[in-house]
């Protein structure tokens, strides 16, 4: 991880599976405003985009590994709290398809690997970092799903499965924050995105004819400006 430092003018916002995809353009996109903690598993590419964002002139903070790692959430989480005493915007990025198969045909092995890291590992970094979204004057929690969240598609049910249970704990969370803190939740779903998730699923696919994963980044970006409630 490197040395945790950022303008103290600037919110600071958290971005997992920032090496790609969805995740590198949010980052590249949040850092014109925020500075950006930006984590994955391969440190090499983390790196490349952190160097992207200081080339753009921001400001980032790697934190290369394992989301399934539950107790490397943990120490992440009090790293943050320690030294910024409060977490902005988190981004819950993410994700693997697993196999596409019959549900009777998906190992255990394979089910529980999709789970922990779609569903479980979000639930520990909601764990470990309410309590700096909570100390934020105007705090957003931003999960990514699929449309198979809610209208599932044969030989996609790991996967499917696992974006339900996201939607319902982001809801959840929202419900249970709304009236006593500042924490908005939002799910956004991007639709068909040139990553190289859905290259695995559609692999005859011609790529040019998918949006690439900046055109995601408005949809995001939305959310988080959506004017908030008033205060009673």
């Amino acid at each position: 991880m490197t040395d945790m430092t950022k303008s103290p003018e600037k919110p600071l916002a958290l971005i997992t599976g920032a090496s790609r995809g969805i995740g590198a353009a949010t980052a590249l996109a949040l850092a014109a405003t925020h500075h950006v903690i930006i984590t994955a598993r391969s440190e090499k590419d983390l790196a490349a985009i952190e160097g992207r964002i200081h080339g753009a002139g921001g400001t980032a903070t790697i934190a290369p590994f394992d989301l399934a790692d539950g107790d490397a959430i943990d120490r992440l989480a009090a790293a943050v709290g320690a030294r910024w005493g409060q977490l902005d915007v988190l981004v819950l990025n993410a994700a693997m398809l697993g196999t596409l198969t019959p549900l009777p045909h998906i190992t255990p092995a394979e089910w529980d690997k999709v789970m922990a890291l779609n569903v479980t590992a979000n639930w520990r970094l909601i764990r470990a970092f309410d309590p700096w979204l909570r100390q934020s004057p105007a705090a957003d929690l931003v999960a990514i799903t699929s449309s198979l969240g809610s209208r599932p598609r044969a030989y996609w049910g790991g996967y499917a499965a696992s974006k339900a249970a996201l939607e319902s704990m982001i809801a959840t969370y929202g419900l249970e924050t709304a009236a006593i803190s500042a924490i908005r939740t939002h799910v956004v779903d991007p639709g068909a995105t040139r990553t190289a998730m859905r290259a695995r699923a559609f692999p005859g696919e011609n790529p040019a004819g998918v949006k690439p994963p900046e055109d995601v980044v408005p949809l995001i970006m939305a959310a988080l400006a959506t004017p908030r409630r008033a205060s009673a």
